[in-house]
């Protein structure tokens, strides 16, 4: 579990900007949404693929398809944030119109929340 944590962290404060070059602008400060930098030769030279695009076979795509793209990328966030939000709120027994139709919907017994509580350990 730790490893894991570790390396998502680890490419979370680089696509933040931690590794990359002065020309990049982060995403708030009026940067592109989602844009990732590349990794190529970073980590002294070990890194050979880049994780988006790792071997370029894709077609290039002019700006209007990126710009549809991003926004149907944002829209299915959304869309995954709302659904678990409705799952977890209907296992903890509270009112979901569309979830109370279904009768054989499992109720979760334990605490969702577990991870936000103060005994909450990893090991």
């Amino acid at each position: 579990k730790l490893q894991i944590l570790v390396f998502v962290g680890m490419l979370e404060s680089y696509g933040e900007g931690a590794g990359a070059d002065g020309s990049y602008v982060h995403y708030t400060k009026g940067g592109m949404p989602g844009y990732y930098p590349p990794i190529v030769g970073k980590g002294g030279g070990q890194i050979g693929l880049n994780l988006y695009k790792p071997f370029d076979i894709f077609p290039e795509q002019d700006e209007a398809q990126k710009t549809r793209g991003r926004q149907v990328e944002i829209n299915n966030g959304r869309l995954a944030m709302l659904g678990l939000m409705s799952l977890l709120t209907e296992s903890n027994g509270l009112i979901v119109p569309p979830l109370d139709g279904i009768e054989s919907f499992p109720k979760y017994a334990g605490n969702v929340m577990i991870p936000f509580s103060a005994d909450f350990s990893l090991f």
